[in-house]
């Protein structure tokens, strides 16, 4: 395949030459074998495929059938607990795939989605989720946190514990919990990193979900985590109440996050809806401290966690909206708004962020847009994205 005249978000116009699963050459001026697609850019920007760093594909869409009354985090986490005799193995898989192809659609060829790994619910979305991974191959690559329930230490955690060997042997790939919902947070983060290394899995934890500044595992995450020799990634999701600390907190903490090699994902859709409701005055944006995390180095990222359901009644599945947010409420420039959904997630979980160069791999996606800023602020449909060299959405022409 041959993508003549795209704009690179560097500005330069350019040919891309792709060979198999590769981008084999980038140049002005490339002659089109005989036997090659080629497929004109004019007018479009293209950028390295996004990615969704942090899903709940379990939930997706039950909006109108599970309300929040609240509006708050329990509220959704206890609304989700009254209706889950709501919520079947195939109603799962459903609503999971519609999601997935939309996000695909959008430009998402890398999905990290977490599957709730409780007692109440057992297996159920681990298999779906397992199922929605083998329907949707051939256009993404879709990786799947055991996100087991809470407590996970201790005599009582025992279940639980037992329950995320379980998920790990049917399939998922990466282990998740909640550290700061547990009686023993600290623990928490020990049992969990134990049980990866064990696996030899990843790690990915809802970590400091809350506004409270007395919680903060995020600290002692990264500091085990060195201490171990933690051999696998590790990211932090959520984050929130790093953003409640001192500057000098928030400096000292995010040095240890970067020395422990955690990524952080910033969650700005949830977070924006769900904390911060009963500080009416001066109230937080609950979202954690990029600009200290950034300036220390850390590898910074953002999802949008939650699509339309109790958790977050809004979403479209897109990582441009994810990106917006990242600029309205983060603060970010539009470029690093951008790498926040494109290079740096596709890094975190993957460990490997090549960009748009000879060799990487090709996971693109071009849309109609002069340039970054444009491209977020607008949101243009149309896209034509590329998995592993691959059309999977959007017509070359459109």
């Amino acid at each position: 395949m041959l993508l003549r005249s795209a704009t690179l978000a560097d500005g330069r116009i350019v040919d891309v030459r792709i060979f198999g699963q590769t981008i084999t050459e980038i140049g002005s001026g490339l002659v089109a074998d005989l036997d090659e697609e080629t497929i004109d850019l004019t007018g479009k920007l293209l950028l390295g495929a996004f990615t969704e760093a942090h899903a709940h594909l379990d939930k997706a869409f039950l909006s109108e059938r599970i309300s929040n009354p609240t509006g708050d985090l329990m509220g959704a986490i206890v609304a989700m607990g009254t209706h889950r005799h709501l919520i079947t193995h195939d109603d799962t898989v459903e609503r999971a795939e519609r999601a997935v192809r939309l996000m695909v659609a959008n430009g998402a060829t890398l999905i990290r989605t977490h599957a709730d790994t409780t007692l109440e619910n057992q297996l159920m979305s681990v298999e779906a989720l397992a199922e929605v991974r083998r329907r949707v191959a051939d256009i993404c690559e879709l990786q799947i946190v055991s996100l087991v329930s809470w407590p996970i230490t201790g005599i009582a955690g025992a279940d639980s514990r037992a329950l995320l060997r379980d998920a790990l042997d049917a399939g998922t790939d990466v282990v998740g919990g909640c550290p700061h919902l547990d009686d023993d947070p600290a623990a928490a983060n020990d049992t969990l990193l134990g049980i990866a290394a064990e696996f030899g899995r990843d790690v990915d934890l809802h970590t400091d979900e809350t506004l409270d500044p007395a919680k903060l595992g995020l600290e002692d995450l990264a500091t085990r985590v060195v201490a171990t020799g933690f051999a696998h990634r590790v990211t932090a999701s959520h984050c929130v109440s790093l953003g409640m600390q001192s500057d000098m907190r928030q400096q000292e903490i995010a040095d240890k996050v970067a020395a422990a090699g955690i990524g952080v994902i910033v969650l700005p859709h949830t977070n924006l809806y769900l904390q911060g409701r009963s500080q009416q005055s001066a109230m937080p944006r609950a979202l954690t401290a990029v600009k200290a995390l950034r300036a220390a180095g850390v590898n910074v990222c953002a999802g949008a966690d939650n699509l339309q359901d109790p958790f977050n009644p809004m979403g479209r599945g897109d990582p441009l909206e994810t990106a917006a947010l990242m600029v309205m409420a983060a603060h970010l420039l539009p470029d690093d708004a951008m790498h926040t959904v494109t290079g740096a997630p596709r890094a975190a979980l993957t460990g490997a962020d090549q960009g748009i160069v000879a060799g990487a791999p090709a996971e693109l996606v071009a849309l109609r847009a002069g340039g970054v800023r444009e491209a977020i602020a607008f949101g243009p449909g149309d896209r034509l994205v590329i998995h592993r060299g691959r059309i999977v959405s959007g017509a070359p022409g459109g």
